[in-house]
């Protein structure tokens, strides 16, 4: 195990030791032990672990350090497994539930023997919950929300996990010998933020070989279908996928018509009938019309398609990318000839909105700076939380000046090519001041700010308090405008259309947050705000050094948004970028 999983597996601990009601003390030395090794750049914690020295460092003790050199080398830990058998499933679970932690977890199990989330549901509805001490009618309301949203979660999965489970699916089916061509095709395909299943297409000619290798895969819990030209499979995490084998000539065609949207297809279809011609997932004829039963027959025959690239030419249309499938005008852009370049993951030249150990991260600047560097940015920004986050271990003033040191000494060094530029997340509070003065944030690069607390605000006082922050003149961007957690959090209440129209006059960038759960703002608000002159920084919010790809999540929700090079500044290489933010410093 890496480091950054050992740590995450030490909180897991803490968190259900706190569930079994521990010892306090108990509890606070395993998230004591995650955040030290998290503090360890990678190469001192593996000599550390290598030497059996590990008690060297502060918070780490024998019996710590067992633990984390039995995770290091085994991948698992007996003790964990053990913890996780002691305490009922249900009570676990409830943890996923928005606004129940440990805490009110153990008092519901005291109070009302609760032990799953059917019970806690039961509870909330009789009115039981409501009259415990710490909860009240509010708290019972919201945790009846959070049962209902987490059963419509079930049903959908996020973009970036359901990838990772189908590239490996279509790279195995490109590879066998049957298989002319095999694509992902559906909202997968489309890049939509979340997903309910898996769509696969592929040209071959055996049906039977293709439809067998694919329900055999690794993690299929249940084949619902196979037979023909078509296989479903249900994988563990209750995702389900489809196959269709279609032959060669056939390919462009199911590959556009399972893309879909809906919308878009419906369009697609009736301007082929305007054009005298009929499109389906078979293919695109001509419309017979009148003459014999021969020259009927002739105009039906399908109008071949090597691509998808020349069923739109056929229809007089300009190609239309998968993302912009949506049925949202694509159709007359595409007619038009204005389908715009839209911005790729290779166009980036760094990102700003990142944490270190230094706040809730799981890497240190140097090891931040080096996974950038690999990835060949110009510059990476650092924006770890401000005080008031302190569930994030947000930084004090002295601490930020300590940063902003150790950043400037990191750039002298010329140790590596990347810059880092230093910045803070600053929380939004509650009345829309900044969690930082001025002469603090007057000395830093950039300025991110964030709303992080008081979510249950009415939409007329979250806008106005975000508002206020984008009017101050330190800020530089807004980071996740709604504060969703995709499948996990709704939005909280507040009026994106004034938010973009106040960016948009202050000169304040927004943030396309490239974290799967966030890809926040939404897409469809960059679809509205598009050509009004709002800037896009698409950042990953990464705390670790591989979330830094995460990127590629948040050009996905771009292009989706129409976004072009133009509109991100992030695209903007080094010297650019310094000269952006010297001036916008300058000018305030």
């Amino acid at each position: 195990m890496t480091k950054t999983e050992i740590a995450d597996v030490l909180t897991e601990i803490g968190t259900l030791l706190e569930l079994r009601a521990e010892n306090p003390f108990k509890v606070r030395a395993y998230t004591a032990g995650a955040r030290a090794i998290e503090g360890l750049e990678n190469e001192e914690f593996e000599k550390l672990v290598s030497e059996g020295s590990l008690r060297s460092v502060k918070g780490i003790g024998e019996a710590l350090s067992s633990k984390i050199g039995e995770l290091h080398a085994t991948g698992r830990l007996e003790f964990l497994d053990k913890l996780k058998a002691s305490i009922e499933p249900g009570l676990v679970e409830m943890l996923r539930i928005p606004g129940l932690g440990p805490k009110k977890i153990i008092a519901l199990r005291r109070d009302l023997a609760v032990t799953s989330v059917a019970e806690l549901e039961k509870a909330c509805k009789d009115g039981r919950v409501a009259v415990l001490d710490g909860f009240g009618e509010k708290t019972q309301e919201k945790i009846l929300t959070g049962i209902r949203n987490r059963e419509a979660y079930s049903r959908r999965h996020l973009w970036w996990q359901a990838m990772q489970v189908a590239e490996p699916i279509v790279a195995g089916l490109r590879a066998l010998p049957q298989v002319g061509q095999a694509e992902i095709a559906g909202s997968l395909r489309r890049g939509l933020e979340t997903i309910g299943d898996l769509d696969f297409i592929v040209a071959a000619d055996e049906t039977a070989p293709v439809a067998d290798w694919f329900a055999g895969r690794p993690g299929v819990q249940e084949v619902t279908a196979k037979g023909g030209t078509k296989a479903s499979v249900r994988f563990d995490g209750g995702l389900q996928a489809d196959l269709r084998v279609v032959p060669a000539h056939q390919f462009a065609f199911a590959l556009h018509h399972f893309t879909g949207s809906k919308d878009h297809n419906v369009q697609m279809r009736q301007r082929a009938l305007d054009q005298g011609m009929s499109l389906s997932e078979w293919g695109l004829v001509k419309s017979a019309g009148e003459g014999t039963a021969r020259e009927k027959a002739e105009r039906k025959e399908g109008m071949p398609a090597a691509d998808e690239k020349a069923i739109f030419r056929l229809l007089g249309l300009a190609y239309i990318p998968p993302e912009l499938r949506e049925g949202m005008g694509e159709i007359e852009a595409a007619e038009r000839g204005e389908i715009p370049r839209l911005v790729e993951l290779a166009d980036l030249r760094g990102v700003f909105h990142n944490h270190t150990t230094a706040s809730d991260g799981s890497n240190t600047l140097r090891e931040m700076t080096a996974a950038a560097e690999a990835l060949g940015w110009e510059y990476l920004g650092i924006a770890d939380h401000s005080k008031s986050s302190r569930q994030a271990n947000g930084l004090t003033e002295e601490r930020l000046l300590g940063q902003l040191k150790e950043i400037e000494a990191l750039n002298a060094s010329r140790k590596f090519k990347t810059r880092v530029l230093a910045g803070t997340e600053c929380d939004i509070l509650p009345d829309g001041s900044l969690d930082f003065e001025d002469s603090l944030l007057a000395r830093l690069d950039y300025v991110v700010v964030s709303v992080h607390s008081a979510f249950s605000q009415d939409e007329d006082v979250m806008t106005s308090r975000i508002i206020r922050a984008l009017e101050h003149p330190r800020t530089t961007m807004l980071g996740h405008l709604s504060g969703r957690l995709l499948l996990e959090r709704e939005a909280y209440r507040v009026d994106a259309g004034k938010v973009i129209d106040a960016a948009i006059a202050n000169d304040v960038v927004i943030e396309l947050n490239a974290n799967p759960l966030r890809l926040d703002m939404d897409w469809r608000h960059w679809r509205r705000a598009l050509g009004r002159g709002l800037k896009c920084s698409i950042n990953p919010d990464a705390h670790n050094t591989e979330d830094l790809q995460l990127v590629r999540a948040g050009v996905n929700s771009a292009r989706k948004g129409w976004l072009t090079r133009d509109d991100v500044v992030n695209t903007r290489p080094l010297k650019a970028i310094e000269g952006w933010l010297g001036k916008k410093r300058v000018r305030r």
